[in-house]
């Protein structure tokens, strides 16, 4: 493994996190809602997980679940139910006034976490990049350094978005536009966890 597999493999991690998809809107959501710390752990959370997908990607999960396709499938209907469940609570709570409480940090890393722990979708990606771009045969010590790199850029990656969606301009356009943001939200995250579910 060499330096440029690393810049390959994070230019193309910072792609997928910078594209829309769940984690990226709920952790836009969670930050403009409950503030920059509940940003920040939403975003531990989610970067936690998805760097032990790439681990479990490294260590051949893929293979394991092409052995054993219900495996797959379970993970998928529970994933997609979980994002609809989200999708549900954010167009329950739209017209709620935000409180001045700030969500728990442990709650907000849990979510964050349980978002990507139910993406089987994570393990996929991480494995099509990984064969794409890594070397086969690589030591047990360049798969760490894979794995340490991806929970970084991942973490860098959320910390500076909760702190630029945090700044009193973007929250307070945030609040006056609150219920139609976080109902497109809902139905962006819906929709994803409706083709989640029905795809094949």
């Amino acid at each position: 493994m060499t330096i440029e597999h690393l810049i390959a493999f994070n230019i193309a991690l910072f792609a997928a996190i910078a594209s829309p998809g769940p984690a990226l809107l709920v952790a836009i959501q969670t930050t403009l809602s409950a503030g920059r710390r509940a940003g920040i752990a939403i975003g531990c959370g989610l970067g936690l997980m998805a760097a032990t997908w790439t681990m479990l990607a490294l260590l051949g999960l893929e293979a394991v679940l092409q052995v054993v396709p219900w495996a797959y499938a379970v993970a998928k209907f529970v994933g997609a139910i979980y994002l609809i469940y989200i999708a549900w609570g954010m167009w329950r709570g739209a017209r709620n006034e935000v409180e001045a409480k700030i969500t728990p940090a442990r709650r907000a890393f849990r979510q964050g976490f349980l978002i990507n722990v139910l993406n089987p979708k994570s393990v996929l990606f991480a494995t099509a990049v990984l064969i794409v771009i890594f070397p086969a045969n690589m030591t047990l010590t360049e798969n760490a350094i894979v794995v340490l790199n991806h929970l970084v850029v991942e973490v860098l990656f959320y910390i500076g978005l909760a702190f630029a969606m945090s700044t009193p301009a973007v929250r307070n356009s945030y609040l006056r536009a609150k219920i139609y943001l976080d109902r497109t939200a809902s139905v962006v995250l819906g929709g994803l966890g409706i083709r989640l579910l029905i795809s094949r």
